[in-house]
Formats: C-alpha cells, sequence, structure tokens
C-alpha cells in the first residue's frame, strides 16, 4: 500500500480529476500527446489495463480501440464516476475498479499485452515507484508494452520560474531544496513527487524492460502564452511542440512525460 494513501485520496476525491483535459488549452496537452503516442500500441486484439484511470478519459477514448479495457483508481469516488460512463455507454469491453498501483492483488500474472501507468508515478517516492514498476511488470505478457507517465522534476520548476503566474514566488530556496532534495512539490509536499527521465529509464533496465520511448508531453514555461493564443496560432505552434514531444533532448524540460517499454523477459 502506498504510505501517501490517505493524502492521494483527499486529492483526488469529489471528482476533481473530471474535465482536466479542458480546463484550459494547455492542460489539455498533455492528454493530446498521450493519446497520440499510445495509438499505435493499443491493437484490435489487445487486453489493456489503465492503472490510475481517473474518471476514465483513456478508457472512454480507447475501448473500442482494442478487446478488453480495465480502469484501475486508488479513488473509489474516480471508479464511480467512471462506473456511470461505463453504463451509459454501448461499450461491452469496459471494466473499471478500486486498486493500488503498489499492490494489484486482484490482477493475476501476465494478464495484459498493454499495460498503462498513467497517474501513480506522480504520487510515489522512490522505493514506491520501484513497487509500482513491479507490479507492472508482473501483470503484463512477454512482449507486452508498459507505458509510465510521470513529472519532471526539473521541467516542472523551471516552467515554474518563467510562467507569468508563478516567476514573482520562484525560484527560492524553500523550493529548491524541495526539489532537488525531496523530490517533491514545495505547496504539496508528500502528495506529489518528481523524477526524470534518467531516473524512469534507469528503474525501467533494473526491473528488465526494454526502453522505446520517453517523450515530453508539455511544457510548463508555455503555458501562459499558449491560452492566449489565436487558433492560427495555436495551430503553428503545435507544429513546435510536435517536434519538441518527438525530440529526447526536450524531454527533461516538460512538466509530464511519457516512458514507454517492453516487457522482454
Amino acid at each position: 500500500m502506498s504510505s501517501n494513501q490517505e493524502k492521494i485520496l483527499n486529492l483526488y476525491s469529489g471528482g476533481t480529476e473530471e474535465n482536466r483535459d479542458i480546463k484550459s488549452r494547455y492542460s489539455g496537452m498533455e492528454f493530446y500527446y498521450t493519446k497520440k503516442i499510445l495509438s499505435k500500441y493499443i491493437k484490435k486484439n489487445s487486453d489493456v489495463v489503465e492503472i490510475g484511470c481517473a474518471t476514465g478519459y483513456y478508457g472512454m477514448h480507447f475501448a473500442n480501440s482494442c478487446k478488453e479495457y480495465v480502469g484501475i483508481d486508488l479513488c473509489s469516488d474516480n471508479i464511480d464516476a467512471f462506473n456511470v460512463k461505463i453504463n451509459n455507454s454501448v461499450m461491452k469491453n469496459l471494466r473499471a475498479e478500486v486498486g493500488d498501483a503498489t499492490c494489484l492483488h486482484n490482477v493475476a500474472d501476465k494478464s495484459f499485452d498493454v499495460v498503462l501507468c498513467l497517474g501513480p508515478m506522480y504520487h510515489l517516492p522512490d522505493e514506491e515507484r520501484e513497487s509500482a514498476f513491479k507490479e507492472c511488470k508482473r501483470i503484463a505478457r512477454e512482449g507486452a508494452v508498459i507505458a509510465f507517465s510521470y513529472i519532471n522534476g526539473i521541467g516542472v520548476y523551471a516552467g515554474a520560474c518563467a510562467n507569468d503566474k508563478w516567476r514573482s514566488i520562484y525560484p527560492n530556496k524553500n523550493t529548491n531544496k524541495h526539489v532537488f532534495e525531496y523530490k517533491t512539490d514545495d505547496e504539496k509536499p508528500g502528495v506529489f513527487f518528481f523524477t526524470s527521465p534518467e531516473e524512469m529509464e534507469e528503474t525501467a533496465k533494473r526491473q528488465g524492460l526494454e526502453v522505446l520511448e520517453n517523450h515530453g508531453l508539455d511544457f510548463l514555461f508555455f503555458a501562459s502564452a499558449v491560452d492566449m493564443m489565436s487558433d492560427e496560432k495555436y495551430g503553428c505552434f503545435l507544429e513546435l511542440t510536435d517536434r519538441m514531444c518527438e525530440n529526447r533532448f526536450c524531454t527533461g524540460l516538460a512538466n509530464h512525460a511519457l516512458l514507454i517499454c517492453k516487457n522482454t523477459k
């Protein structure tokens, strides 16, 4: 069980994650690029599980593209909301249940072709992040694709320093200590945890996973400008972020990032 479970449940109770993708143009970029990257790995014959499924955003999007889609989330409010969507839909290959990424005791070994861990890494310290990696590998079939989303400490901090909303506050010594030493958010310590592309890839390799791709999804220092752009400018901007997302050297400057691995053992 994750050590900060109560803090996570308090954060997400009441459906606070619902509609995060449409709160602003910038907030939608994480979802846009996650879908774009994952779409090439989810096939019609794939059994897919998403750990940290929230209220079912990706499940509702990908269910028609796979054989089975199972959503698992720590927060029962999220699962309740997801189940309402499932019951109101015509899709029969969707189900959702409560579970903990660090101990998926209800999930059998080698059950899935695609394992999506799209949230737990945001909230787990190093040791518990390792446990989640082990569980993802355990439930993945040989040759399965495993995807991990995560928050870059350097990317989110650098972005906050440049962002119109927060640059009057950052940088400061207190945040330096939280981000660089504790690897946690200064405003919500012990709730949000940060890592890096290098650390994520090292953890994957320790678990016997082959690293396939590692992409930055959104870049916080653009956030204020993106939300003020005209539609024409935003269309041009996406051509830039398409290239930044594909460029490995930009990954560490992203706020959210997505690591794609293959279970080879």
